[in-house]
């Protein structure tokens, strides 16, 4: 026979989980806006990128062709990228597509202030948002 404090072990769990908030990006100033890509590594980005936070631990928006997504689940400061998918439209900025997507993956640091995100990794990359509006 179980115990009835055993018992209330998976309820205790449930009820922590359930307390849990979101502890993403888009809980410390992300959600909610557009973020435009405006520079990789300190040079300007010239095709259309963009980045939203519809949800927590979800990421989307549109790459100079396609439209992807992704989830991102670590805690803020930290960003990743995991399970990323995109539409699959062939257009003349294909390649810079294929740069912002790939850069985007690499990224494992995220500040926001104000309207400006800037996201990062360890060597020394980093990708300039600018919020819509």
């Amino acid at each position: 026979m179980i115990s009835w404090p055993a018992r209330l072990v998976p309820v205790l769990l449930v009820a922590l989980t359930a307390c849990a908030g979101d502890e993403t990006l888009s809980a410390y100033g992300a959600a909610g806006k557009t973020w435009r890509l405006s520079q990789i590594d300190g040079a300007p980005f010239s095709a259309a990128a963009t980045l939203e936070f519809p949800a927590p631990g979800k990421i989307a928006g549109q790459a100079p062709c396609n439209a992807y997504r992704a989830e991102s689940t670590a805690p803020y400061p930290w960003f990743d990228t995991t399970g990323l998918s995109s539409t699959r439209k062939v257009c003349p900025e294909l390649l810079e597509e294929t740069r912002f997507l790939e850069a985007l993956q690499t990224m494992g640091e995220a500040e926001v202030t104000g309207d400006v995100l800037i996201l990062r990794n360890g060597s020394g990359r980093e990708m300039l948002f600018r919020a819509d509006g």
